[in-house]
């Protein structure tokens, strides 16, 4: 029991840069209560005391916020930031490791019993807002944005963001920031909301440059295998032939 303490304590120390000491933690942190009561309600639930466990479910939810169902199953070092108006449901899994920020909903799509909730593998993280929808499983490393709606599988180690969420390709988010720098500003501030038509519009426009930079790119490797050097006739503009370059890429 105590081991597990230590562990929850450990985790909000290495993923909250706010957290100050073990007796902050302890007094003033919503998410470690939720999960501390919710160990209790999970054991009544499963030794058949069922209206036990619900009331200790909802008096947790009175006190931080959070509401998890006692059938949840939770994993060791998980850490719920500010936790305001999380809900998990009853059949939820949530591995090891995994962070949850507030207004996060692990939830259901049908009224069918049996597995009707999500299932998060080791170490996913889900950005504010975000809602996981239906007996679905986030693999293991993955990450999902802010105010994602998620209703398929995700793969280990990726990111899924958007209304419905959609599957960012490993690296892009990285060439698009990289491009946008290079153009002299930052598309930080508006990867934060996917369906903004702007932001949308720019991150078009980043992607078509970066895979226009990609093809000239190819295209210069493709000459110089050719033996053909176009330096001396670019800088020498009288000396250049258009119709030479033309022979060269048909």
């Amino acid at each position: 029991m105590f081991s597990r303490l230590r562990e929850d304590i450990a985790c909000v120390f290495e993923r909250d840069p706010a957290a100050r000491s073990t007796w902050e933690v302890l007094t003033c942190y919503p998410g470690f209560h939720a999960l501390l009561m919710h160990r209790l309600a999970h054991w009544l639930w499963h030794h058949g005391l069922r209206w036990l466990a619900r009331f200790t479910s909802h008096f947790t939810r009175f006190l931080t916020g959070i509401e998890i169902h006692p059938g949840a199953t939770i994993g060791r070092r998980v850490f719920i930031d500010h936790g305001m108006g999380v809900v998990i449901g009853e059949t939820a899994v949530i591995g090891d490791d995994c962070t949850l920020y507030h207004g996060v909903t692990l939830g259901g799509t049908s009224w069918n019993k049996g597995k009707r909730h999500p299932t998060l593998e080791k170490g996913v993280v889900i950005g504010a807002g975000a809602k996981v929808l239906g007996p679905i499983t986030v693999g293991a490393g993955a990450k999902i944005g802010s105010n994602a709606v998620v209703v398929r599988e995700v793969p280990a180690g990726a990111t899924a963001v958007g209304i419905p969420a959609r599957i960012i390709e490993p690296g892009q988010a990285q060439l698009r920031q990289e491009k946008a720098e290079n153009l002299g500003f930052s598309a930080y501030a508006v990867t934060r909301n996917e369906d903004d038509p702007i932001a949308l519009a720019i991150h078009g426009l980043l992607d078509h440059a970066v895979e226009t930079d990609r093809r000239i790119e190819a295209l210069l490797k493709s000459i110089e295998r050719a033996g053909v050097s176009l330096e001396d006739d670019v800088a020498t503009a009288d000396k250049f032939d258009p119709n030479r370059l033309s022979k060269i890429v048909d």
